[in-house]
């Protein structure tokens, strides 16, 4: 078995496919993340999606608004060769049984088993995202340019704490990537079947684009309420590395009320389905590239 599961052509093709939706989901969607963090951090000056991105774009450009991108990208294009690689690994390792199966009909997939395997994913690729994610939230929430690169941020946080500074905050990036990935993994994969179910004349590249979409917004929605004190804590400097975030979660229950968990939903819906119909859409088209032109399938036909 664990020659097919971790085989490395299959390997490669899952982190090459990975780091090519990764590139496409960063800079798609990084404007509303930069606005996110920023209404969830200050809600008392930026108070809304419009006006916060006016105000970010009127004091300091445009650019503001990808800040942060750089350490963002090469974060994402690790935590997604490691999710989508552990996801991949782990249908290769517990094949869905019903596929094959003669006595399922109507072909029906195991739609509860994706949403197991991308809970077992989001605890993986959480300890891979946890430095790009605590570098990332500093910057973004530093107003203006003086000090505000990721490469100060990070020099900043090595003479404050050492190298225990890029793990602070694990407990919070655990909570979040948990709940997320169950979502974002078992709802791509229901969205994917339901679309070639009900709609059959859909082409390939659109249902991935559609169920991509759809599926980030599914689980940025479940995580929400987990992402708002993940990024509280991970943009202080006095955080722990384990024992900030259920505090910090009580905290703004007490000061602000349940709702405030939600705070900044509205531009992470409206980031996550660009995003991650991008992300998708790059990750399948990257598999089929990777199968075609770098390393040819030998049990294909083509």
């Amino acid at each position: 078995m664990g020659s097919t599961v971790l085989n490395p052509r299959d390997v490669s093709r899952d982190i090459f496919s990975a780091s090519i939706g990764s590139v496409c989901c960063c800079y798609t969607g990084q404007p509303m993340d930069t606005i996110k963090v920023r209404m969830q951090t200050n809600p008392s000056i930026f108070t809304g999606l419009m006006q916060t991105g006016r105000k970010t774009i009127t004091e300091e450009g445009i650019s503001a608004l990808w800040k942060g991108a750089v350490p963002t990208a090469m974060g994402m294009v690790a935590e997604n060769a490691v999710a989508f690689s552990v996801n991949e690994a782990l249908k290769r390792a517990f094949p869905d049984p019903n596929k094959n199966s003669s006595l399922n009909n109507d072909g029906r997939p195991d739609l509860l088993r994706p949403f197991f395997m991308g809970a077992i994913t989001g605890c993986c690729s959480a300890l891979v995202l946890l430095p790009s994610e605590i570098i990332k939230a500093k910057t973004q929430v530093l107003v203006g340019s003086e000090g505000a690169s990721s490469n100060e941020v990070f020099r900043r946080m090595m003479q404050r704490q050492g190298i225990k500074s890029i793990f602070c905050g694990l407990d919070s990036q655990l909570m979040r990537d948990g709940p997320f990935y169950a979502v974002f993994f078992g709802g791509y994969e229901l969205n994917c079947y339901l679309f070639r179910t009900y709609v059959p004349s859909m082409p390939d590249e659109l249902n991935y684009f559609l169920s991509g979409g759809f599926a980030g917004m599914m689980g940025w929605f479940a995580a929400m309420p987990f992402d708002v004190p993940k990024t509280n804590v991970q943009s202080r400097w006095d955080t722990k590395i384990v024992g900030s975030y259920f505090p910090e979660m009580a905290k703004i229950i007490r000061k602000r009320g349940f709702f405030a968990l939600y705070n900044g939903l509205g531009p992470t819906l409206v980031r996550a389905f660009p995003a991650n119909a991008a992300l998708f859409l790059g990750v399948e088209t990257g598999k089929k590239f990777f199968d075609r032109l770098l390393w040819t399938n030998p049990n294909s036909n083509i």
